[in-house]
């Protein structure tokens, strides 16, 4: 199976395309802005250096929050064009799950994404969410993940401290079942209003 990875909902713009083998390409650059200029190119990119046209991928993967209210809708809607386009099913990933599971689904895992004045944390065991995605006070997240495990000890992931790992969500995403992973997204907080909206 092949598939086709996009994250935009954090501080990059990352797109990676990867089989059974592993990981065939990985292109990620960080940005906070210019998501929507970038992506397509970054996918004819991906595609290109992996040698793989778009009739041969099978399934489109993409990040659906929490992050960025406006690389959220960006990737989410570039992902979906991009399925539809190809007949293909779309599969949405939480950043948070994206994040806690990178290295593996064994044990306990924890994500916290920090945006500005807004902190998201989520817990899972052996994979399975044992405190789903939830917004948090930024001084508070660390306390609610420790109280969810009971006190055992869990692996940390900070969206701050590296880039989500693009291509590990790409092998992830072929073993999801799309039913369970609608490309919905999940802001899981109202956006703030501008100066005009107030």
């Amino acid at each position: 199976m092949i598939v086709l990875a996009i994250d935009t909902a954090l501080d990059a713009c990352s797109v990676a395309m990867a089989d059974e083998a592993g990981v065939r390409t990985c292109i990620s650059e960080k940005m906070q802005r210019g998501q929507s200029e970038r992506l397509a190119p970054m996918v004819q990119e991906a595609m290109a250096a992996a040698e793989i046209r778009f009739d041969q991928v099978d399934r489109v993967a993409v990040t659906i929050g929490p992050g960025s209210f406006t690389g959220v809708r960006v990737g989410i809607a570039f992902a979906r064009v991009m399925a539809l386009a190809l007949g293909k099913p779309c599969v949405g990933v939480s950043t948070l799950e994206a994040l806690a599971l990178e290295q593996g689904e064994g044990g306990l895992r924890a994500a916290i994404v920090r945006t500005p004045g807004a902190a998201y944390a989520a817990l899972y065991e052996d994979g399975a969410p044992l405190l789903a995605p939830r917004a948090a006070e930024p001084e508070e997240a660390e306390e609610l993940l420790s109280a969810a495990a009971g006190g055992r000890d869990f692996a940390l992931r900070a969206s701050s401290s590296a880039p989500l790992d693009i291509g590990a969500l790409a092998r992830r995403a072929a073993r999801l079942d799309p039913v369970l992973y609608p490309p919905d997204p999940l802001y899981l907080r109202a956006p703030l209003k501008t100066m005009s909206e107030a």
